[in-house]
């Protein structure tokens, strides 16, 4: 089985093709505050919510996108996938919304439309 080398450091058997991104969400679905400190309980009717992940492998093809990155994008347009018992989605770069890294210009959007 050929590693990506992009994968290769965090140990993961695959390789990702063509634009796909391979991603690890940051926090669960749970309960999370508010700036001012309230505790909002995971049942609570929101709207779309959009989700941060950390890239930990890129397909040949993506553009904008390096391992390492913090990607925006849509939980509920997501595939996700288990790989040495972890859980992982995977995307297509056109499905993320933003990305925020520390390469990304001050006057850039980040955007990838």
């Amino acid at each position: 089985m050929t590693l990506n080398p992009d994968t290769a450091e965090t140990g993961l058997p695959i390789r990702l093709l063509h634009d796909r991104v391979l991603v690890k969400q940051e926090a669960s679905e749970g309960e999370r505050r508010s700036s001012a400190g309230l505790v909002i309980p995971a049942t609570a009717s929101v709207g779309t919510r959009l989700s941060w992940a950390t890239a930990v492998g890129v397909g040949p093809h993506v553009r904008a996108i390096q391992v390492g990155d913090r990607v925006l994008f849509d939980p509920d347009e997501r595939s996700e996938v288990e790989l040495h018992g972890e859980a992982y989605v995977l995307l297509r770069e056109r499905d993320v919304h933003a990305v925020a890294a520390s390469r990304v210009e001050p006057d850039a959007t980040g955007l990838y439309l």
